[in-house]
């Protein structure tokens, strides 16, 4: 979960840059690019920690 908050985290600072400084357009590209990965990432980890079985104690 923690690389998830770091993935977003980077997205929100590369976008904001790419999106107030002039020039830097590619920047706010990467960081979509970098935002759909985290999102990618969520539900692969979501869906594999979903299939444990959990056990009755």
């Amino acid at each position: 979960m923690t690389l998830f908050l770091l993935l977003v985290l980077a997205a929100i600072v590369l976008g904001l840059i790419g999106a107030v400084v002039e020039g830097l357009f590619y920047l706010l590209i990467i960081g979509i690019v970098v935002l759909a990965a985290a999102l990618v990432y969520l539900g692969i980890h979501l869906r594999r920690s979903g299939r444990r079985s959990r056990s009755l104690r």
